[in-house]
């Protein structure tokens, strides 16, 4: 390898290493039953908060449904954003480790 690949593979670790710091403090909103229950998850995929509408917990076979939809459509959409901001830098090559 010659220095000015050296020097690229480097500048793209740095990229990498600051996108998924970036991922990590990101958020993202899923939501499930017209928002009577909401997931705020990091680009990391871990669960931030759960709010639950009062009417919510009247059927509780439905609130189960809805949050498992919520932290669905919320893992779906940090999946997304973590899939767009580090397939940019990486020009849709895939990364082991990183997706």
């Amino acid at each position: 390898m010659n220095r000015n690949m050296i020097k690229q593979a480097q500048q793209l670790q740095a990229r990498l290493q600051k996108a998924q710091e970036e991922l990590e403090s990101a958020t993202v909103e899923g939501s499930a039953g017209g928002g009577a229950v909401r997931v705020v998850m990091t680009g990391k995929h871990t669960v931030e908060s759960v709010e639950i509408a009062p009417e919510a917990a009247e059927d509780v076979e439905l609130l189960q449904d809805m949050v498992a939809a919520a932290f669905n459509d919320a893992a779906a959409k940090a999946q997304d954003m973590t899939g767009k901001k580090l397939g940019a830098l990486t020009g849709g090559m895939k990364i082991p480790g990183l997706m």
